[in-house]
């Protein structure tokens, strides 16, 4: 019996002794973080950030490499096919996780098995803010006057399958109307026909909508979070205004390949709720309209899941798909 116990023990300390040295030896060479968009992308700006805090802290060099395209999954693709090893990491985000698999046919990874979630850094949720001439003042407003005009009315998005685009759609299922998608090249123009009045309405992000709010040339209705937004203490949630179950979030989180050893996503975990926290970062991210949203990686987890879920839901009913 002695033997056998001393036998199991020493099997189990061989099985975790990997783990530990991994850990406690890591990082000993620079460390990747792949933004899957352009230069002055948020995942970029945010990754940046963190490149540059990780390096200060461990003395190895940490660095932002920019893997773009096909909304954000060849730099996931690139991740998710790297060695597990701590030293190649995601910028995860909505596009390249939430809803690539929905919206892509052949995706060449699994946004949920493929990856270790490591920290859910930043959740920021958006506007739905209409054009003034549009004649209603509250989201049940909208509702009834959309249900008295199908197809009549019209809204912009940053692209077919962006966010903006899918919150949309979201909408529409929820409250049960039709309001036609118009999709343009990007957040900046998808704005500039809200404000303009060419398109009636849209979901966008606070930075790009607060200085037409206070100027009068939008009205928001709601705001998609569970929470109200510090910047609009009087605007309601979807949800307080009459549609249960509307929560959207843009966000981003780091992620490492699947199979990284586990003390190595603690440690990262550990230093990268660090470093989000330091009074520069968080500055910096309450400021663009974002929330820190940091906590474990079993949390990052549930939260990809329940996300991943939903989009799929809703680009299905929505009958969306890219190529």
């Amino acid at each position: 019996m002695h033997a056998c116990r001393s036998y199991c023990f020493f099997a189990l300390i061989a099985i975790l002794l990997p783990w530990s040295a991994a850990g406690q030896g890591y990082p000993t060479k620079p460390i990747k973080l792949v933004a899957p968009f352009s230069p002055g992308a948020s995942t970029d700006i945010v990754g940046r950030m963190l490149a540059a805090k990780l390096t200060e802290s461990w003395g190895q060099q940490a660095f932002v490499e920019n893997r773009a395209g096909a909304g954000g999954t060849i730099g996931a693709t690139y991740v998710a096919r790297s060695a597990p090893d701590g030293y190649t990491l995601l910028m995860g985000s909505v596009g390249s996780i939430g809803t690539a698999s929905g919206l892509r046919k052949n995706l060449a990874y699994d946004p949920i098995k493929d990856f270790a979630p490591i920290v859910l850094g930043v959740r920021a949720a958006s506007v739905l803010a209409v054009h003034p001439s549009v004649p209603v003042k509250t989201v049940k407003d909208l509702v009834a006057f959309a249900k008295a005009r199908p197809g009549q009315l019209d809204y912009s998005s940053s692209g077919i399958g962006a966010p903006s685009h899918l919150a949309m759609e979201l909408f529409n299922h929820l409250a049960g109307v039709k309001i036609v998608h118009i999709p343009y090249k990007g957040p900046a123009e998808a704005s500039t026909e809200l404000v303009t009045g060419r398109v009636h309405m849209g979901i966008q992000s606070v930075v790009s909508t607060l200085a037409y709010y206070r100027s009068g040339k939008v009205r928001v209705l709601a705001t998609t979070g569970r929470e109200r937004m510090r910047e609009l203490p009087d605007s309601p949630t979807m949800i307080e205004a009459g549609l249960p179950g509307y929560e959207v979030y843009v966000w981003y989180g780091v992620m490492a390949p699947a199979g990284t050893p586990k003390d190595i996503v603690e440690k990262l975990n550990k230093e990268l709720v660090r470093i989000f926290n330091l009074p520069d970062i968080k500055n910096k991210l309450l400021a663009q309209g974002g929330d820190l949203a940091t906590g474990t990686p079993e949390e990052f987890t549930e939260f990809i899941r329940a996300d991943v879920t939903k989009w799929k839901k809703v680009i299905e009913l929505a009958g969306v798909r890219v190529e």
